[in-house]
């Protein structure tokens, strides 16, 4: 994938010559969608956008954003909840690690996993044309609260039985 600054680049040229104006509000959507790896909501670029730009609108960032997608320079992460996250840092299929309890979402560095469509291709005689590969864990600074927090709870918990005695 091409530096943040070249495939802003390219992606304003791709724009041009399906005759999308390339308004201040639409460049800042896009670059907030090629630097983040986060992977925001839509709502979460409007509102790193409004502060700077009061004249953006939410509509904007969705048009932006779906216009996009339709030309395969966002990846969508739809989830049960019925929100959805972007990735415009890596608009192609790769796999996640997405926190189950603050809904951070990590791009892990993984060799080897590429090739596991075409084995699945091959060994099924599916004709792969899109996949997704998530996987659902506690990150580490959930882990560490939710450490913090037993031992709070156990050292309470202790305090109240020497009470009791």
């Amino acid at each position: 994938m091409a530096d943040t600054p070249d495939r802003l680049e390219e992606l304003t040229a791709r724009l041009k010559e399906r005759g999308y104006r390339l308004t201040p509000q639409r460049m800042a959507v896009l670059k907030v969608l090629l630097e983040s790896k986060e992977h925001p909501t839509v709502e979460q670029v409007y509102e790193r956008l409004k502060k700077d730009m009061p004249t953006t609108s939410l509509a904007t960032v969705y048009k932006t954003v779906t216009v996009l997608k339709e030309m395969g320079e966002v990846l969508e992460m739809g989830f049960g909840d019925g929100s959805n996250r972007y990735d415009g840092n890596k608009p192609y299929p790769h796999p996640h690690l997405i926190c189950i309890k603050c809904r951070r979402i990590l791009d892990p560095d993984v060799a080897g996993w590429a090739d596991l469509p075409q084995q699945i291709a091959e060994r099924t005689g599916y004709r792969i044309v899109n996949h997704r590969l998530d996987f659902f864990g506690i990150c580490p600074q959930c882990q560490a609260k939710e450490t913090h927090a037993g031992s709070n709870t156990a050292s309470s918990t202790d305090t109240r039985l020497e009470e009791n005695r």
